[in-house]
């Protein structure tokens, strides 16, 4: 049996982030089969027992995560090309007056926020910003199975198996695409639940089946829903909400 990076060995089975999980090891903070590891990059057999110290375990416990109404304009991560990142809208002024959590908000909350996902600069709608590296294995990581709903307006004339193909049959990248869920909302919008999330997808799904997408509003990920959190908005995802 080969031995593995304990941090890797963590990401793995969702205890943290590799990130976090360096940063514990270099307090301390992380036992294998009850004893300290304090040096980073060490290997350990799959099978050992990893678990984390009160200290570690407070500290996750007090990590947070946002849901933000993200607006056109606003890049998901770092700034580009003069765009501000959504993370500037997290603030004391944009804090939701209906948010239920019972949390207020503190600058502290901004250390280590980081977008789990990404929503493109012209697209609006829920946005997720955690300090919680399960959480963002959960929504992006490469086993993540949580799907994804969007509300896409669009123009055009739709080819006559448009609809088919944009539920199963198309590929991007020279892969063929994870099944959707594609139905007509109203006459000029539709409804996308994705499994997958690559770049601008809805939007070049669209213009492989004759429509140009006009608006798109992200607005459930797993049983989180964008609710009637106003456009850049944001609150916190309560304890009894989960992905």
């Amino acid at each position: 049996m080969e031995k593995i990076r304990v941090s890797k060995l963590m990401s793995e089975q969702g205890i943290c982030s590799r990130r976090e999980a360096d940063s514990y090891i270099e307090r301390g903070w992380v036992l294998v089969d009850g004893v300290p590891v304090t040096e980073l990059g060490t290997r350990i057999f799959p099978n050992q027992r990893i678990t984390l110290a009160k200290d570690a375990q407070s500290r996750q416990a007090a990590s947070v995560t946002v849901l933000l109404n993200k607006p056109i304009g606003f890049v998901s991560g770092q700034a580009e090309q003069g765009y501000r990142p959504a993370i500037t809208l997290i603030t004391s002024q944009s804090h939701f007056k209906g948010d239920s959590s019972l949390l207020r908000f503190n600058p502290t909350h901004l250390k280590g926020l980081a977008p789990a996902g990404r929503l493109d600069i012209d697209s609006t709608g829920l946005l997720i910003l955690t300090q919680d590296g399960r959480i963002a294995k959960q929504l992006i990581g490469e086993s993540s199975g949580i799907d994804k709903e969007y509300l896409v307006r669009v123009e055009g004339r739709l080819t006559d198996d448009g609809l088919a193909k944009l539920n199963f049959g198309l590929s991007l990248d020279g892969a063929a695409l994870k099944r959707a869920e594609v139905k007509w909302q109203n006459k000029d919008q539709l409804r996308f639940v994705l499994r997958e999330g690559k770049k601008r997808q809805i939007r070049r799904m669209c213009d492989l089946v004759g429509l140009k997408v006009t608006g798109l509003k992200r607005v459930r990920i797993g049983k989180v829903t964008l609710g009637d959190l106003p456009q850049g908005n944001w609150r916190y995802l309560r304890s009894d909400e989960h992905f």
